[in-house]
């Protein structure tokens, strides 16, 4: 069982969400889908290096200058520092994109991400919040925003979604890592700033 939680923490990972719910949105059937796959590859890569890449390169710097104490990051505050780098990166890919100049849903989803990310930096001054649910939440968030953005049914994905995310908080909980109302906390905060950001635009 240890070792199954510790593949869904991998597995689900917040560094790499951003990547899948830009799958969900270049793969749900409203127009994005219909970009040239050269336009598609780029969005991919953007994302990809600004919210998984970069972001991870830096972690053994951290561990040597003793920012953070292992890559699990247990305590609160060792996050404060990662977290604060992914911001920075979050908002190159940001930046990246609005020059791109591709869509306002792609751009409003790595934006309200960010903002997301800022919010668990102020709360892990303080409190552990999770961050492996505040990033499922997020890709639930999505779903809903694009099922009434765009009137597509994607009820059967969103169940799949929910159930994924349970998976990851029961994991989160048998691993000792958070308490459930830390793992609540994260994943209510995710689904709620990335669904209304993308929903306000």
């Amino acid at each position: 069982m240890k070792l199954f939680s510790k593949i869904l923490s991998f597995l689900f990972h917040p560094m790499l969400m951003p990547t899948l719910g830009i799958f969900f949105i270049l793969n749900s059937g409203n127009h994005h889908a219909f970009l040239p796959f050269e336009i598609k590859r780029l969005v991919y890569i953007i994302v990809f290096t600004s919210t998984c890449l970069l972001p991870v390169s830096l972690l053994p710097l951290f561990l040597q200058i003793k920012l953070i104490k292992s890559f699990e990051m247990e305590t609160a505050r060792e996050r404060v520092y990662p977290a604060l780098t992914s911001a920075a990166f979050f908002l190159l890919g940001y930046f990246l994109l609005t020059r791109l100049n591709v869509s306002v849903l792609i751009e409003a989803f790595l934006l309200s991400s960010l903002i997301a990310i800022l919010i668990s930096v102020a709360i892990s001054f303080f409190w552990k919040i999770s961050l492996h649910a505040l990033a499922v939440g997020g890709v639930s968030g999505l779903l809903v925003a694009l099922m009434f953005e765009y009137g597509i049914d994607l009820l059967p994905l969103f169940s799949v979604i929910v159930v994924i995310s349970g998976l990851v908080a029961m994991a989160r909980l048998y691993l000792n890592a958070h308490s459930p109302f830390q793992i609540y906390a994260g994943y209510f905060l995710g689904l709620i700033i990335i669904g209304s950001g993308i929903m306000l635009i």
